[in-house]
Formats: C-alpha cells, structure tokens, sequence
C-alpha cells in the first residue's frame, strides 16, 4: 500500500447495518427511477444522526450545549494517533499512561471490540470518565472509538460523555480500526452542516503521518 494512500474507518452505510436499539434504522431507497423522471435516479435516506460512524455534538447530552453546525471544523481535520487498547476490557487513565499523548490533540482508540456494522454489541469495553482530566492534560481535544458508544449502551448517566464534555473532549464513535496499525495519521471525519442537530454521521478516513514529522499541530 502506498503510505500516502487514504484509509477509510468509516462503516459502510447499508439497509441491513446495525442501529442503536430503538434508534432509526438507516434505509436508502429510489424515490424515483431513471425510467419515472425520463433522465435521473433520485435516491433518498432515512436515518439517526448517530448512525454509523458520526459525531455527537454536545447538544446530544446537554440541552443547552452546541449543535453539530455550531461546532469548528479544525476539530475533526488533522494529526491523530491510534492507539490499540484491544489487551483490556477497562480503558483507565493507567491504560492511557502507556502511550506517549503529549500533545497530542486527536486520539483514536483501537478496543478489543471486534469491528462488526451488521451486529450491535450486547457489551463493550469499558470507557473510565476519568480518562478525561488524563487526556485534556496531554491536550487531546476529540477522542474516537470503534464503539457505539463512549457510554455502555444501556447507560442513563453517561458519566463518560459528560466527563469529557467537562473538559471540552469532543466524541467520534463507531470507527472500523481492526485493519488499522497504531501510529500517527492525519485524520478528516467532518460532520455535515445540520442546522440544530445532535450528531451527524461522518465519512472518516486517516493517512499515514510521515514518522519524520512531528504529530504536534
């Protein structure tokens, strides 16, 4: 592969991919055929903004928060590092100890939850909210994951959500890294312009960063 080439972690947008119980399911269909309108295909879709890989906005856990419209786009557009914490099923501040985030400013967290968009996972790994005074310390300010959630999925609380929101961590979940090696990359998973909404589904890929540069911004 050449190691300029664009990795996508984005899931696939599929009528037979997994949802959030009791979320909309994502469907794409034709409106109209290209035989109907005598030119064009005009498709359309219905989904949760929080299908599939996507960002939460903070409005999605605070009513007075932002909306994902109102959020800069510089915090989802360079440097990132993955990180595999696939050897653990609790990811704590100790976890993170292990690897060098000194400034770093994007995290992507490779679990030990295998990259499956057709199943949704009856548990994940766990994610301590006190990894959020850790990270803002070494400067992240978006952490991603390749789980539906930041939170277990039947969690009220959402201690981590809120946690990171304290310190101003922005959330990117449901990544595909199983194919991915740790490291540094550039990363773009940009939300799109929702007027008013929780989240927005993202296309995210990464590139590899050249080791002789820093992956400081």
């Amino acid at each position: 592969m050449n190691n300029k080439s664009w990795i996508d972690i984005s899931q696939p947008l599929t009528n037979d991919m997994a949802h959030f119980p009791g979320d909309t399911p994502f469907n794409y269909s034709l409106t109209y055929t290209k035989e109907q309108t005598g030119s064009v295909n005009i498709g359309q879709i219905t989904a949760s903004v929080h299908t599939g890989t996507h960002v939460d906005a903070p409005f999605h856990y605070d009513s007075d928060g932002k909306t994902i419209d109102q959020l800069g786009l510089d915090l989802y557009v360079g440097p990132a590092k993955v990180v595999d914490v696939s050897n653990t099923e609790r990811i704590t501040t100790d976890t993170l100890k292990e690897f060098d985030l000194d400034g770093i400013t994007r995290v992507l967290l490779r679990t030990s939850l295998p990259n499956n968009a057709k199943v949704f996972p009856e548990k994940t790994p766990y994610l301590d909210p006190g990894i959020a005074a850790y990270l803002y310390e070494q400067g992240v300010r978006l952490i991603g994951v390749d789980m539906p959630s930041v939170d277990a999925p039947d969690s009220k609380d959402l201690a981590t959500h809120h946690a990171l929101y304290e310190y101003n961590i922005f959330i990117l979940e449901n990544l595909m890294l199983d194919h991915v090696k740790s490291g540094n990359y550039e990363l773009i998973a940009l939300p799109l312009a929702i007027e008013g909404s929780d989240g927005s589904p993202v296309r995210a890929a990464i590139r590899p960063i050249d080791e002789r540069r820093t992956d400081h911004e």
